[in-house]
C-alpha cells in the first residue's frame, strides 16, 4: 500500500461507518410505515407515508442552511454535529412511544433527517476529496455500497424487534371486545420502540464524540471544482447553470422512484393481501438489488461504460422492470419492484457529478440545491398514498415511477449538456 493510500485510509474507514450509519436510519422507514400505521391506529396508507414526508423535507429546508453551518464549524465538527442531532430525533420517539402520539413520531422523524442532512452534506464532499480526485468514483462507490448493506440489514433487525408476531398482534387488536383492552394492546406495541431508540440514540452520541475528538483530518473549504473557466467567469448566480436545475428535478424524481422502491413495497405487498409478516422485510431484498447494483457500478465505471451512459441504462431498466411489476401480480410483481434496486443503484453516482459539471466557484451551493433534490421521497410517495384510494395499487406505483424514469433518461441523454454548449467535460 502506498504512502498515500495509507493517508486516506483511517479517514475512508471513519466516513465508511458513517455511511453505514446513515443508511442505517434512513431505511428504518419501510419498516416504520406499517409499524406507526399499526400503533397510531392510522386509517390509510396515505397517513402511513407521512413518515417518509417527514423524514425526507428535512432534506428541503435543510440542504443549504447545512452549508453554512459547515463553513463555521468545518466539516468534522458539522459530521459530529449531525450525530447529536440525529441521536436527538431518536430520543423524541420515547414520549412519542409513550404518548402514541403520530405528530411527535413525525417531528422525531423530521429531526432525524435534519441531522442526516448536515451528515450528507458533509460526508458526500469529504469523501470526494480526502484522497486522488481520479479515485473519488470508487470510494464513493464503496460508500454508496456501506450505505446500502446498512439499509438491507436495518428492516430486519427493526421488524424482528417492533413487528415480531405481527400477523398475530394485528388479529388480536382487530377482534379486542372493548376499547380498554385495544388501547392496552396498541400501547404495548408502540412501546415495543423504546428499547431500539434509547440504544440508537446512545450510540450516535458515543459516534459523535469520537468523531469530534478524532484525528480525522480536516479538509480546506474552497468548493469543488477550480475550473472558472470562460463558461462560469460570466455567471453571478446558480439559477444561470440550466443543467443544475435539470439535474436538481433529476434527483428529486430518483429519489422519489427509489423510495417508493424501497419504502412503499411493504403497502404494495399489503395491497395485494399478503401479511404484515412477510412485508415488513420488503425493503430489505430492494436494498440487496441495490448493491449488487454499486458493486457492477465499481467494476465497470469509468473502465468500461461512462457515467451518462449508465445512467441511461439504468433509467430504461427501470421502465421495463415497473412495468413487469404492473402486469404481473403477487410475488412476481414484488421481485420486479424489488429489483428495480438494480436500476436505481448507480443514479445518484451518474447525477450528481452531471449536474455539476462546470459549476467552479458554485460547486458548493450547487451541491446544496442538489441535496434539496431528496426532498422528492417526500413528494411522490404522498401522491402515491391519495393514488392508491382512487386506483389499484399497481397503477398508482406505475403512474408515480415511470415518469420518473423517463425524466431521468432525458437528463441522461439530453438535460445534463443544456447551457453547456462545448465546454470540455472532465474524465
Amino acid at each position: 500500500m502506498t504512502d498515500s493510500k495509507k493517508h486516506y485510509l483511517i479517514p475512508m474507514i471513519i466516513i465508511g461507518g458513517l455511511f453505514f450509519i446513515f443508511g442505517f436510519i434512513t431505511w428504518l422507514n419501510g419498516t416504520l410505515i406499517p409499524f406507526l400505521k399499526l400503533a397510531c391506529d392510522l386509517k390509510t396508507d396515505g397517513q402511513a407515508l407521512l413518515v417518509t414526508f417527514a423524514f425526507y423535507m428535512a432534506y428541503f429546508f435543510l440542504a443549504i442552511p447545512s452549508s453554512f453551518i459547515l463553513n463555521m464549524t468545518g466539516y468534522k465538527k458539522g459530521m459530529a454535529l449531525g450525530l447529536f442531532v440525529m441521536a436527538l430525533g431518536a430520543l423524541i420517539f420515547l414520549p412519542a412511544a409513550s404518548s402514541r402520539h403520530f405528530a411527535l413520531f413525525l417531528t422525531g422523524l423530521f429531526v432525524q433527517g435534519m441531522g442526516l442532512s448536515l451528515l450528507q452534506t458533509a460526508s458526500n464532499p469529504y469523501i470526494s476529496v480526502i484522497g486522488p480526485i481520479e479515485s473519488a468514483a470508487q470510494r464513493m462507490s464503496i460508500m454508496g455500497i456501506c450505505n446500502k448493506v446498512a439499509g438491507a440489514l436495518s428492516p430486519i433487525i427493526l421488524s424482528a424487534v417492533v413487528l415480531k408476531g405481527a400477523n398475530e398482534v394485528e388479529t388480536k387488536i382487530a377482534t379486542a371486545t372493548d376499547e380498554a383492552t385495544r388501547n392496552q394492546l396498541l400501547q404495548e406495541l408502540s412501546n415495543r420502540v423504546i428499547t431500539p431508540y434509547t440504544v440508537m440514540a446512545i450510540v450516535l452520541s458515543a459516534l459523535a464524540l469520537l468523531i469530534w475528538f478524532s484525528a480525522l483530518p480536516e479538509i480546506e473549504n474552497e468548493g469543488g471544482d477550480s475550473s472558472d473557466n470562460s463558461l462560469n467567469k460570466s455567471k453571478n448566480s446558480i439559477f444561470q447553470f440550466p443543467h443544475l436545475l435539470l439535474g436538481a428535478l433529476c434527483i428529486f424524481v430518483y429519489v422519489g422512484a427509489e423510495v417508493m422502491a424501497g419504502d412503499v413495497i411493504g403497502q404494495y405487498g399489503r395491497s395485494m393481501g399478503m401479511s404484515l409478516d412477510e412485508t415488513k422485510i420488503f425493503t430489505s431484498y430492494t436494498l440487496i438489488s441495490m448493491v449488487v447494483g454499486y458493486v457492477i457500478g465499481v467494476i465497470t465505471i469509468p473502465k468500461f461504460i461512462k457515467q451518462e451512459v449508465a445512467l441511461k441504462i439504468c433509467s430504461i431498466t427501470g421502465v421495463a422492470f415497473v412495468t413487469l411489476a404492473f402486469f404481473t401480480n403477487g410475488y412476481v410483481s414484488i421481485f420486479f419492484i424489488a429489483i428495480t434496486g438494480l436500476a436505481n443503484s448507480l443514479m445518484w453516482p451518474a447525477i450528481f457529478p452531471l449536474a455539476i459539471e462546470g459549476l467552479g466557484r458554485f460547486t458548493k451551493t450547487g451541491s446544496a440545491l442538489l441535496i434539496m433534490g431528496i426532498a422528492g421521497g417526500a413528494v411522490i410517495p404522498q401522491i402515491y398514498g391519495q393514488l392508491v384510494k382512487m386506483l389499484p395499487s399497481q397503477t398508482a406505483f406505475f403512474i408515480c415511477t415511470v415518469p420518473c424514469y423517463l425524466y431521468i433518461l432525458f437528463f441522461a441523454t439530453i438535460g445534463h449538456r443544456v447551457g453547456l454548449g462545448n465546454a470540455p467535460k472532465r474524465n
